[in-house]
């Protein structure tokens, strides 16, 4: 347990009797492991007048995108799973209608980023192996929280559970049928993100829910 807590054991011959202990190094492991440390391999079918060694590079990296999908399709954005149908037809359509809103979220985080934690103006990359690295502008507003101008940041989770406090409701008089629609007044984070989408408040498309007056 102790001599593998560094992924080392493989590099060394142990030998532990009664009252003594003594290792040796196997030189010819340590020695094919240097040959390769820090050094992986890309291979593509495309060719070098097509895609440079750092663009393979990149767009491999790039693939991380597509998991952080799977992962949006998966949990608390899309939540694909489980499954209620049965008919093959119908199990494609509940596929391909996650898909669609997997795609959707995609275009809400680039355009919420003003909104959101995520970098507005991430600096460019020249090397793809590189690690990136955030904008000043976006570690301050992750340590403040808020926006230069005092708009609040929040995770895209959370702007979607306030926008989700944006309704109408249908109020209902006491001992009479008649019925009022009253509209929530949006929040200037809600009216900022609809302005961002570049699209109006959709007031016919709302959540509702009946309350007596």
């Amino acid at each position: 347990k102790v001599v593998g807590r560094h992924k080392v054991a493989k590099h060394f011959q142990l030998d532990i009797v009664e009252g003594k202990f003594s290792f040796s190094r196997k030189q010819e492991s340590i020695a094919a492991e240097i040959a390769l440390d820090g050094i992986y391999v890309i291979r593509t079918c495309m060719g070098a007048d097509a895609l440079t060694s750092a663009q393979a590079v990149a767009t491999y990296k790039s693939l991380s995108n597509l998991e952080r999908d799977f992962r949006t399709m998966k949990t608390v954005d899309v939540e694909i799973r489980p499954i209620r149908h049965y008919l093959a037809d119908r199990v494609r359509a509940h596929a391909f209608m996650c898909l669609l809103a997997a795609h959707l979220v995609w275009y809400l985080r680039r355009d919420w980023a003003e909104l959101t934690f995520r970098d507005q103006s991430p600096e460019p990359q020249t090397d793809p192996v590189a690690k990136a690295q955030r904008s000043q502008a976006a570690s301050t507003k992750a340590a403040q929280r808020h926006q230069p101008g005092g708009s609040e940041v929040r995770p895209f989770q959370g702007l979607l559970d306030h926008l989700a406090t944006l309704t109408r409701n249908t109020c209902q008089l006491p001992g009479t049928d008649l019925t009022i629609e009253k509209l929530s007044i949006p929040t200037p984070t809600q009216h900022r993100a609809f302005e961002l989408l570049q699209i109006p408040i959709p007031l016919g498309f709302m959540s509702t829910r009946q309350v007596s007056a």
